[in-house]
Order: C-alpha cells, then sequence, then structure tokens
C-alpha cells in the first residue's frame, strides 16, 4: 500500500487560505487549518465554501 499525499487548507494571518500538502505543513505558522483531504479536488471545493461563507479571502 503506497502513502498518499493529504491535503490541508491552511489561513494565513492576510486571511487568504492556501491548499498546501502535509509535507508543507512542517513549520507552517497559521491562524486556522483545515483538513486533512484525501484529494485536492476535495480541498478546493471546501476552500470555496470557506471564501463563500466568509472565512477565508480568496487569493
Amino acid at each position: 500500500m503506497s502513502d498518499t499525499q493529504k491535503w490541508y487548507i491552511v489561513k494565513h494571518k492576510n486571511g487568504q487560505c492556501e491548499i498546501v500538502p502535509s509535507t508543507q505543513l512542517e513549520g507552517e505558522e497559521e491562524s486556522e487549518r483545515w483538513g486533512f483531504f484525501a484529494y485536492p479536488q476535495d480541498a478546493i471545493a471546501r476552500r470555496v465554501g470557506l471564501i463563500l461563507a466568509g472565512k477565508c479571502q480568496p487569493a
């Protein structure tokens, strides 16, 4: 069984949310984080929902 990549949504101090793989979370300073997501498409859909809900600013 292969090790699958996990994806997270990270909210930065400026209010923008970014989708990052779990390998880039090391040392990442964020105010909020959502995830994990098995596929980046799932993270994109959730990020759109967070933007529509006013929790994130679009990039």
